[in-house]
């Protein structure tokens, strides 16, 4: 029995009597709880080594902010081309195990491996290195993750991972401040290797639930980028609000500075005010692991338009309180909350589409593609944000953010799957 048939309908009996009322659906699995934790444990493993990464470049190897930008928009950029390799390698049964499980253990050597660097070049290598691991993995890891559920519970998986990562992204810095206290900056960045080792063995647990779950196919697939295929089916149509939405979807850090210099300009020091506004932004990762959760059960219920559309609201909401000029504490934590529940319903809104209206043999070119929107729409949302940010006003910068938000909203309704559906699928809003 393969995975879309799990928890599906029973059939009427040729008696005419009515069908059997459809099984409870038990969705929940090792395997899925692998991937979750692989998700928590790699995203905790790396927010580590990059809360401490500006520290360490500019205090320890003495560099200065221009290499820290060029590390990190060069490695953004080699996430959304490496996502892109990764579709086509993890659209075959036999690889995409593998490729996940290298992927995660790749990213945490070369994360942990910047505490040993002497050098800013070999950062710069080590950085890119983790980014491309995790890059690759990604389309690899959400295909094992529909392979392990029914249709009907695709947005609850996928927000139950999206949870896992979010969460991750809440404990890292949390863990960097309590160990470069104890230990130092090198000796913290070297202990991400315990949570990206711990990933690795949770989604190898995952990926063997995933063979035994469907089976080992005979033959391998052939690696192609499936581009007409994925045309026909509408993928295009279907990511177009989800590429005006991460126009939109500005770097957290631009919040965290936004929120840094409200708060220090109404009289707290610099230090105080960059203390509460990294508070703030935890606060922000932990509503969004909660929402993905609701957003990917809400998925199931009344489909992925709708929690798109929802999540691309609250944004638009959220960015109003940041292009405010104002100064108190709880309405930046109310807008960093709004954008918490933003990113949390969008990102498992996108995924549940691409993950229904595919068949199992072109998801992961499917997610692939989703993953270079997301990198192409996050960087030059950051870019022209922080440039009109400099050259005009905050105000007006976040205002422009908005007005993508604005524009995903009123086209969600491309956002629907037309992949085959039976009586037992959710409805798509």
């Amino acid at each position: 029995m393969t995975s879309d048939d799990a928890g599906g309908d029973r059939a009427t009996g040729v008696s005419g009597r009515p069908a059997e009322p459809a099984p409870v659906e038990r969705w929940f699995s090792r395997g899925v709880a692998g991937i979750a934790a692989a998700s928590l444990f790699s995203d905790a493993g790396h927010e580590i080594a990059t809360s401490l990464l500006p520290s360490f470049l500019t205090a320890t190897l003495h560099a200065g902010p221009g290499a820290l930008g060029a590390i990190e928009g060069v490695s953004d950029a080699l996430v959304g081309v490496s996502k892109l390799a990764g579709g086509p390698l993890s659209n075959d049964p036999v690889r995409r195990g593998r490729l996940a499980s290298g992927g995660y253990l790749g990213t945490a050597v070369a994360t942990a491996g910047i505490g040993l660097a002497t050098a800013v070049w070999q950062v710069a290598i080590l950085r890119a290195l983790a980014w491309v691991s995790r890059g690759i993995r990604s389309p690899a890891r959400d295909t094992l993750l529909v392979s392990l559920v029914s249709r009907r519970a695709y947005g609850r998986a996928t927000g139950l991972e999206r949870a896992g990562d979010n969460t991750g992204a809440l404990l890292g810095p949390l863990l960097a401040s309590v160990l470069v206290a104890a230990v130092g900056i090198r000796s913290a960045i070297l202990f991400a290797i315990v949570p990206g080792v711990l990933a690795a063995v949770a989604i190898t647990i995952a990926a063997r639930e995933a063979r035994r779950r469907v089976g080992t196919p005979v033959g391998r697939r052939q690696l192609s980028f499936h581009l007409r295929e994925l045309w026909q089916a509408g993928l295009p149509r279907a990511l177009a609000p989800a590429a005006l939405f991460e126009l939109g979807n500005v770097a957290t850090t631009l919040l965290i500075l936004r929120a840094t210099d409200l708060l220090h300009a109404h009289g707290r020091s610099l230090t105080a005010a960059t203390s509460l506004a990294i508070l703030l932004y935890a606060a922000h990762n932990g509503v969004a692991a909660l929402a993905a959760i609701g957003g990917g059960h809400a998925a199931d219920r009344v489909g992925p338009r709708v929690v798109f559309a929802c999540g691309a609201a609250v944004y638009v909401a959220g960015y109003g309180v940041f292009a405010a000029d104002q100064h108190a504490w709880p309405l930046l934590l109310v807008g960093f909350m709004m954008a918490g529940v933003g990113i949390g319903f969008a990102e498992t809104a996108e995924s549940t589409v691409v993950a229904l209206m595919l068949p199992d043999q072109l998801r992961g070119n499917g997610f692939g593609v989703l993953g270079l929107v997301q990198a192409i729409g996050d960087l030059g949302a950051s870019l022209v944000v922080g440039v009109l940010w400099a050259m005009v006003s905050p105000t007006l910068a976040f205002t422009y953010a908005a007005a993508w938000m604005l524009a995903s909203l009123l086209a969600s309704g491309l956002l629907r799957p037309r992949g085959p559906r039976t009586t037992a699928d959710p409805p798509t809003g």
